[in-house]
C-alpha cells in the first residue's frame, strides 16, 4: 500500500498542476469566471489530498493503520474534484449532488487519520 499511495498521491498532485495550468491558460477565455473558480477549487482540493496521500504512505511506513484513510482520500478526489471538473466544463447541474459525497469521503479520511494519530505511540 505504501508504494500505491505514493504513486497515487504523486499522480494526483501532478495532474492538479496540469489541470490548474489548463484552467489558467486554456479555460480562462472559454468558461465563465464562476466555472473557472469551480475548476480551480477542484484542483486545490486534489492537490491537498494528493499531498495527504503521500503523508499517509509515510505514516503507514511508520506503522500507522491508515489504508482506509488513503482509500477515502482517493474516493474523495474522484468524487469531489472529479464532479467539480465536469461541472465546470459541462455545466451539468446533476453533478452537484455528487460533490458533497466526495467531501464526506475527505472528512472520513481525515477522521481516520486523527483517530490513528491519537492512538499511535510515538
Amino acid at each position: 500500500m505504501i508504494k500505491f499511495y505514493l504513486i497515487a498521491g504523486s499522480l494526483f498532485c501532478m495532474l492538479s498542476v496540469v489541470l490548474g495550468a489548463f484552467a489558467a491558460h486554456g479555460l480562462k477565455s472559454r468558461v465563465s469566471d464562476y466555472a473557472l473558480g469551480i475548476f480551480k477549487t477542484a484542483a486545490e482540493y486534489q492537490m491537498m489530498h494528493g499531498l495527504g496521500l503521500i503523508a499517509i504512505a509515510i505514516l503507514i511506513k511508520w506503522g500507522m493503520n491508515l489504508s482506509w484513510a488513503g482509500g477515502f482520500f482517493i474516493a474523495g478526489i474522484l468524487l469531489f474534484s472529479g464532479s467539480l471538473y465536469l461541472l465546470a466544463l459541462t455545466g451539468a447541474k446533476w453533478l452537484g449532488p455528487i460533490t458533497p459525497l466526495g467531501g464526506v469521503c475527505f472528512i472520513i479520511g481525515w477522521t481516520i487519520l486523527l483517530v490513528q494519530a491519537a492512538r499511535y505511540k510515538f
